[in-house]
Parts: C-alpha cells; sequence; structure tokens
C-alpha cells in the first residue's frame, strides 16, 4: 500500500502550509503529490512550483479537467511536465460535471465516454510521435479544414522523455470506470469503500477483459481518495468530515444530475442522500453535514484511534486499491502515514 498527497484545488487562494506538507510527503517516502483545479487555481502551476522543490516523489494531476484544454495543449504540457521532473509525471484526467463544463468552459457536456476515448488515443498518438498528427473523430479533429486553408497536421517539435506517460482517469459511474480500466493506467477514484468493492469490481473486470485493453489487474494502479483522521472520538473525527462529504453529495452538480451523489446512493444510502441533497439546496448546510451518518464516513475514511484505523486498514489492504491519497498538514500526514506504514 502506497500513500500519496492530495493537495486539492484552491479555495479562495494557496492552501496554508502546502510547501511543508509536501516536504514532509517526500521526507516520508510518499509515492506521489498530486494538485486538483475546479474554476480557480489551475491544476499545473501548482505542481510545477511545488514540484521543482522535490526530487523523488511523482507528481499527478488529479484531475485535469479535459474540457479546460484540447487534447494537443494537454499532451504539451505533459511532456514538458516529464521532461522537467525527469520522468515523474503522472497525468490524472477527468470530464468534470455539465455545470463546470459548460457554465465555466462554454464546451459541450455530450458524451463523456466517447470524448474520453477520442482525447487519449490523441495524446498516445501525439506523445508517439511517428509523424504528424492526424485524427478525425466524433468531438475532436486535427488537420482541422478550416476556413482558412492552411491548417496542416503537425509533428511535437519536442522529443518525448517518455512516449508512454502514465495516465490514470477519474471516474465514479460504471461505464467510466471500465474505460479507466481499459484505456488507461490507473483509475483515481474520489469516492470508494472496500466494503462496497462489488460496485466497481464487476466495471474494472470488463474493462481489463476488453480486446486491447492496455492492463491487468496486476499492473493496474488505483488510487483511491481516502481521508485519515487520528483521533480518540471517532464521532469527532466524523464530524471533521460530514461537511466535506455534505457539500459534494448535496451541493455539487444539481439535484438531477450529481455523479458524486451516485456513489452512496449506489451503496444503499439513497435516502440519507436526499435528505442531505434538500437540506443542502436549501441553504441549511449545518443540518445537512449532520445528517451523514458516521458508518457511512467510516466505508469511505480511515478515522477513529491508531488501533481501530490499522485494524479497518485490513479491509483496504484486500481491495484492488494500491494508493492512499490522503491530505492535510504536515503533522497530520505525518500522524497518518506512522499508523498506516506501521499496520
Amino acid at each position: 500500500m502506497k500513500l500519496a498527497l492530495q493537495t486539492g484545488y484552491w479555495g479562495s487562494g494557496p492552501p496554508h502550509g502546502v510547501e511543508e506538507s509536501i516536504a514532509e510527503a517526500e521526507r516520508l517516502g510518499f509515492h506521489s503529490i498530486w494538485t486538483a483545479e475546479s474554476y480557480g487555481s489551475d491544476v499545473l502551476t501548482p505542481l510545477a512550483w511545488w514540484g521543482s522543490r522535490t526530487e523523488r516523489v511523482q507528481l499527478g494531476t488529479a484531475i485535469m479537467q479535459m474540457s479546460a484544454r484540447r487534447p494537443a495543449a494537454a499532451a504539451m504540457a505533459a511532456i514538458t511536465m516529464d521532461h522537467l521532473s525527469g520522468g515523474r509525471f503522472i497525468l490524472g484526467l477527468g470530464v468534470s460535471g455539465p455545470q463546470v463544463v459548460e457554465g465555466w468552459y462554454g464546451e459541450p457536456f455530450a458524451k463523456p465516454l466517447a470524448r474520453t476515448r477520442e482525447y487519449v488515443s490523441i495524446l498516445r498518438e501525439i506523445w508517439a510521435r511517428r509523424g504528424p498528427v492526424t485524427f478525425e473523430g466524433d468531438h475532436y479533429t486535427l488537420g482541422l479544414p478550416g476556413p482558412s486553408g492552411l491548417g496542416k497536421p503537425l509533428k511535437s517539435t519536442v522529443h518525448p522523455l517518455r512516449e508512454d506517460i502514465p495516465i490514470y482517469l477519474a471516474a465514479e459511474g460504471p461505464k467510466n470506470v471500465a474505460l479507466a480500466a481499459e484505456l488507461c493506467d490507473g483509475w483515481l477514484a474520489l469516492f470508494y469503500s472496500p466494503h462496497a468493492e462489488d460496485l466497481y469490481l464487476p466495471n474494472l473486470q470488463e474493462g481489463w477483459a476488453r480486446e486491447g485493453a492496455r492492463r491487468s489487474r496486476e499492473d493496474f494502479e488505483v488510487a483511491a481518495t481516502v481521508p485519515v483522521i487520528v483521533h480518540d472520538d471517532v464521532e469527532q473525527a466524523a464530524d471533521l468530515l460530514r461537511p466535506m462529504y455534505a457539500l459534494y453529495f448535496g451541493g455539487m452538480g444539481a439535484k438531477t444530475k450529481n455523479f458524486h451523489a451516485n456513489v452512496p446512493i449506489r451503496m444503499g444510502y439513497e435516502a440519507v442522500v436526499d435528505e442531505v441533497q434538500s437540506l443542502y439546496l436549501e441553504g441549511k448546510k449545518t443540518e445537512a453535514a449532520a445528517a451523514i451518518p458516521t458508518a457511512l464516513v467510516e466505508q469511505m475514511a480511515l478515522i477513529g484511534p491508531a488501533d481501530k484505523i490499522r485494524h479497518d486498514l485490513e479491509a483496504w489492504r484486500d481491495s484492488v486499491v494500491t494508493t492512499l491519497m490522503i491530505s492535510g498538514d504536515a503533522a497530520t500526514i505525518r500522524r497518518a502515514a506512522e499508523v498506516v506504514l506501521d499496520a
């Protein structure tokens, strides 16, 4: 079991103390550090800035929103980051949701699975650098027959350090999880529970079994975002996480289309999610957070005294998860690492 540091996307400004957390993660031997973007800070600039002060950890995007960049721009960024980091870059991609894609980027959200397949194909074609790249799909065209008539296929001027840069896909729905297993080197699981692995494993197996699948279970990475809070009181530890779950399950997306909320619904918490959404959308955020059951928190996070976490960690070790992505200041991740790595 590997550990990673998820710095997340920024709130109103840069997260306080993140440089210390990154330095501590590298000192502790973490596998990787990850940045994110939503509709404020971008994902690449912080990763390059903070990553320049590291030497060993892998540097990943979790996630780079596909609608924020055309495939060629994402491929260029990956080539650049991989060179600057000495081959430590991991490209984590995701489609985001319709509110951000259409409301912020002004791009259509239609057919995200097909768009992802085309996007990844173009990335790999650019990195392979076999010749000028042409691509004609339903969503992307390289060698676009534009009005100027001057466009022509091109080949990257820069030789990639690695033509096989790892791609992880953020996915929550069954079809997208299967797509990650088929096309990519890893899956970024935001809300995962080893106690409900039957929700995910058949989809992963379907992807691995597809003709031309890139990986198998043996060499596929699953990096799951897992809050780890070492605390003598389980309820107080859960209280620290309830507002976050209430935001994602109640306030993200729209009531009729919230991909995050679908995860606990599929786990059997439909009534809870309905209550949380109603409260959150009425502006009752405190009440929405209080409606998140401790049992649900315990299925998705590692909370409580150190001995309890060590016991609960066994379910994660027995799952498909290969990396736990944790967050926090330097002291928090140090304490979490002591418990997880000593378990």
